[in-house]
Parts: C-alpha cells; sequence; structure tokens
C-alpha cells in the first residue's frame, strides 16, 4: 500500500531530471495524468475480480501488473515510452489500496481491524514527507530512473509472503464488472484530460481537435450517466448524488485533488529551475506543503470527532488554497529559497481541510449498504481532480513558460532551450546570462499562471463550501471515527 503514494510523491523532485534527460516538456505532466487516468479506470474492475478469482490472486496480480509498470517505467528511452509504461504501472495501482483493504476486511475480524488502519494511516505522513526527500536523492546521487526501480525490491518481498503466507478466499462467481460503465469513464476522463492538456496551447480553442474532444467528453459523460442507471452493479452508483452533501463533497474532492498537483508537481520546477535547487533540496523545500497536510489532516479528524461538527473545515480548506495560491504570485527570481519553502505551507494545509472534510461528509451521507461505493467514489474524484489538474495545470505552465521565452529570447534561442535538454538547474547555470534571466522569468511566470489557477479552484471550493448542511454525525461504529485520508498523487 506504501509503494503507491510514495512513487507519486517522489516523482515531483525528479521531473524537472527527467524532462532534461528525456525532452517532452510539452507533454510531461502525462506522466502524472496517464497513471491517474488508468488507476481510477482499474480500481473498480480489481475490487470485482476480488469477487470473481479470489482477493489473494487478484491482489497478486495487480502488484504484478504494477511491478512490470515500474521497470518498464524506469527503462523507458523517451517521454512517449514513460508516459506508456506509466499507464500500465497506473493499471496495476489501482489494485494495491483496494486488493489490501478488501485482504484486511477478509481475514481480520473487525474487532482487531482498527489497529491495522491505524498502521496504515499513520504510513500516509511517512509517504507525503518522505516521498520527495527520497525522489530528490535518487535524482541527485543514482538516477530518476531509481523513482520506479526502487518499487521493485518491495513488490517482489510483498509478492512473496502475500502468496505464502495468505490464505486464499473464497470466490463470489455471481460478481458482475461494469465493462460500459469503464469504459466510458475511462474515454471521458482520458477526453477531458487531452482537453485541459491541449485547448489554448497545442490547439487554438475553436480547433477541430478541441471540438472533437468536447463533443466525446459530453457524449461519453451522458452516455456513462445512461449506463449506470441501468447497470446491476455500477461503478459509480448514481442514487448516492440524490444527496446534497454528497455531491457537495465529491465535487469539493476533486478541487483539492487539482490543487495537491500544484505542490507535488509543479512547484519542484521552480525550486530547480528558478532558485537551483538540487532536486534533493527541492523536495525539501515543498516539505512545508507536505507537513500542513498531514497536520491538518490530522487535527481536523480529531476536533470532528470531538465537535461533531464539520461544515467549517470545507470553508476554512477553500479559503486557505485560495490565499495560499495567491501568496505564490510573491514568488520571484529574487526571493529567498527560505520565503518559496514557507509560503507553500497555507495552500497544503487547505488542500488538508478539504480532504478530510470531504471523505467525513461522505462517510456521513452514505446509507451503511453503499459505504464501499461511497469510498470509491471519494478515491475516484480525488484522482479525477488530480488527472484534470495535472493536464490542464501542466498545459497552462508550458504555455505560459514558451511564451516568455520565445518574447525574451526570441523563437529560434527559445526552441533550442526547450527541445535540446537545458531545462535543468546544472544546464541553465551554463547558459549566457541574459538566457538564464529569461528562464528564470519563464518558470516564475509559468508558476504565478497555475498560482491563479489554483486560487480559482479555491474561491470555487469556498463558494461550494458554503452549501454543506451540518448534518449531525452518525454515531454508529462503522462510520463514527474519522481516519487518515490515503490518497494516491
Amino acid at each position: 500500500m506504501i509503494t503507491a503514494p510514495l512513487d507519486g510523491m517522489m516523482l515531483g523532485p525528479a521531473l524537472p531530471v527527467i524532462v532534461g534527460d528525456l525532452g517532452g516538456l510539452e507533454s510531461f505532466s502525462w506522466v502524472v495524468s496517464a497513471y491517474l487516468v488508468a488507476m481510477a479506470a482499474a480500481t473498480p474492475i480489481w475490487g470485482k475480480l476480488g469477487d470473481l478469482y479470489g482477493r489473494k490472486w487478484a491482489y497478486l496480480a495487480a502488484i504484478l501488473l504494477f511491478l512490470l509498470g515500474s521497470g518498464l517505467s524506469g527503462a523507458a528511452q523517451d517521454m512517449a515510452q514513460l508516459i506508456a509504461f506509466r499507464a500500465v504501472q497506473g493499471l496495476g495501482g489501482g489494485g494495491l489500496m483496494v486488493g489490501a483493504l478488501a485482504l484486511i476486511a477478509e481475514l481480520v475480524p473487525p474487532r482487531q481491524s482498527g489497529r491495522l488502519m491505524g498502521v496504515f494511516g499513520a504510513m500516509m505522513p511517512v509517504a507525503f514527507i518522505a516521498g520527495p526527500l527520497l525522489g530528490g536523492l535518487f535524482a541527485d546521487h543514482l538516477s530518476w530512473r531509481w523513482a520506479f526501480y526502487v518499487n521493485i525490491p518491495v513488490g517482489v518481498a510483498a509478492v512473496l509472503l502475500i502468496a505464502a503466507a495468505v490464505p486464499a478466499g473464497p470466490r463470489r462467481l455471481k460478481a458482475r464488472i461494469d465493462v460500459p460503465g469503464v469504459l466510458l469513464l475511462t474515454a471521458a476522463l482520458v477526453a477531458m484530460s487531452l482537453l485541459a492538456s491541449w485547448a489554448g496551447s497545442r490547439y487554438a480553442w475553436l480547433s477541430a481537435p478541441i471540438v472533437a474532444l468536447a463533443v466525446v467528453s459530453l457524449a461519453a459523460l451522458a452516455t456513462f450517466v445512461a449506463v449506470e442507471r441501468r447497470a446491476a452493479e455500477p461503478v459509480v452508483p448514481l442514487r448516492l448524488y440524490g444527496n446534497r452533501n454528497f455531491t457537495l463533497a465529491q465535487i469539493l474532492r476533486l478541487l483539492a485533488g487539482a490543487g495537491m498537483m500544484v505542490f507535488a508537481t509543479f512547484l519542484p520546477q521552480y525550486m530547480q529551475l528558478v532558485k537551483g535547487a538540487s532536486p534533493t533540496a527541492s523536495g525539501m523545500l515543498i516539505l512545508p506543503a507536505m507537513l500542513g497536510m498531514v497536520v491538518v489532516l490530522i487535527g481536523s479528524g480529531q476536533l470532528i470527532s470531538r465537535t461533531g461538527r464539520y461544515r467549517a473545515y470545507p470553508i476554512l480548506g477553500g479559503v486557505l488554497l485560495a490565499g495560499g495560491m495567491l501568496v505564490l504570485l510573491a514568488l520571484g527570481p529574487g526571493n529567498g529559497v527560505v520565503l518559496a519553502s514557507a509560503l507553500t505551507l497555507f495552500g497544503g494545509a487547505g488542500v488538508g481541510l478539504l480532504m478530510q472534510s470531504t471523505t467525513i461528509a461522505t462517510i456521513n451521507s452514505a446509507p451503511p449498504q453503499d459505504m464501499g461505493a461511497a469510498s470509491g467514489s471519494v478515491t475516484l474524484w480525488h484522482t479525477m481532480g488530480a488527472s484534470l489538474g495535472a493536464a490542464g495545470l501542466g498545459a497552462l505552465y508550458t504555455n505560459q513558460l514558451q511564451d516568455t521565452l520565445r518574447d525574451r529570447l526570441g523563437a529560434s534561442t527559445a526552441g533550442q532551450i526547450l527541445s535540446g535538454g537545458e531545462l535543468t538547474a546544472r544546464a541553465i547555470h551554463q547558459l549566457p546570462a541574459a538566457a538564464q534571466d529569461a528562464v528564470h522569468a519563464a518558470v516564475t511566470n509559468g508558476i504565478h499562471a497555475i498560482g491563479l489557477a489554483g486560487a480559482a479552484l479555491g474561491t470555487v471550493a469556498f463558494a461550494l463550501a458554503w452549501l454543506i448542511r451540518e448534518t449531525p454525525l452518525r454515531t454508529e461504529a462503522s462510520t463514527s471515527t474519522p481516519v487518515l485520508e490515503e490518497t494516491h498523487v
């Protein structure tokens, strides 16, 4: 379970080095999006495969597919290969969390399962904090490829232990996989991610490819809703969305997932390319965002348990997310790294407040018989937000960076820098002074652009949070204890 979030958190500090090695600046955000889209599509399938063929065998298959994708990603020779192999890794990653939780539910009595969940909950902060540091250390002292290779020994150990020690559980042959729903959801996610990534950057807003993607997105979503209404075991039970709090919680979770990408994926670009930080140092410099996220995840969960009130937390989360994004506008080539690092705290805290409060609102809004589907919905919406955020914000960042370089240096020199693998901290330091200044300004403008977009996300979250009703928390054992949010990045 720890490998999936750890893998995601290691990528942020390594991405600038990956782009410098493989090129492909215009599509680097798809290193994240491809994994997330594949994981979102595969998660419900792995749950059903466990029903059909037994939890143990489905879980082992998911781990092996994740390890295959990890090895191939580490061996990728260009950006297109890396993106494709990350999608393979995501297909396996979709079964890591759901498979582990299903095994716990099947093998461990409820009275002891809380203790295990406490252990897993404690591991999430480890992933949030250790991931950026490990990613930076690998990129600095070994290779960025080890951010993927490191999964292999851990995964092999898990496979051997599970194969030897975990008994094969029963099969439930009557389970049904909602194949049309999964395919339609995947088509909608891919089309929306491409739309967010290409509109206004690779293609004009009203160009044929963008219009076609918009039509495909809308058609896939409309057909998905129609199919889910008739499906015997739908991927997304639409009846849950009749509850206003549940629906609002999912939308807020999407916004939080998109906001999280700013800190996990894009701020290391500023730390390395503008401030000259090493990958290891850039991992350390985004720790305030991760710590802010973890502290409020734990703290708000405890406060909500004591008071039974949760409406104020998503409202405050929207404020902190919007404010935390706006303070990124203060970043510039002349700022110190300490200030740049400290400014990430506010936005991270805002994301954490939204994550924990939406999880509790979701659990409190769903009937007990739909608790599994409701929990899966939280993960799905967060994954969709992260995927769309990585694609859309990545396109915004790249477009602003390219435009600034062309304005400052001319199209020819800008093209040479962008296509020649010169966007690494070491390569930038070797450029002429004027070119260095232009690159620093371009990256800063890119960060400012996604800061403004992130502030818009926070403002929308703040406005929607006011619509949540303060419904009393249920006191049944299955829903009364908030748990630390478990998040894939």
